[in-house]
């Protein structure tokens, strides 16, 4: 499973970012996908999740922020970030774990796969 992430860059406070995630090298059906986001002290927060039937969780810090969707068609993920914060400032992981089931958001950092990441700095 390959997992390619893009979007990221430095953004004023207030400001918007789409990060995607393409992925690729997989064949099942049942597979969940998210982002979690690694901070300058090296914690990880997960930040939203797609389970493997559709069901969207958020972590608190980001609900009404950020929006995640998903391009089965194209096989990417999208991460549609709205006013942001300086305490967004992270390096943003797309995650995928198959096969699966139901996952919270929390879960993401520990799903099986995940990209290279893409840095997010607010400012």
């Amino acid at each position: 499973v390959q997992l390619v992430e893009s979007g990221g860059g430095t953004v004023q406070a207030g400001g918007s970012l789409r990060l995607s995630c393409a992925a690729s090298g997989y064949t099942y059906s049942s597979y969940c996908m998210g982002w979690f986001r690694q901070f300058p002290g090296k914690e990880r927060e997960g930040v939203a999740v797609i389970d493997a039937d559709g069901r969207i969780s958020y972590a608190d810090s980001v609900k009404g922020r950020f929006t995640v969707s998903q391009d089965k068609a194209k096989n990417t993920l999208y991460l549609q970030m709205n006013d942001l914060k300086p305490e967004d400032t992270a390096t943003y992981f797309c995650a995928a774990e198959l096969p699966c089931g139901s996952r919270q958001s929390e879960q993401v950092p520990f799903f099986d796969y995940r990209g290279q990441g893409t840095q997010v700095t607010v400012s």
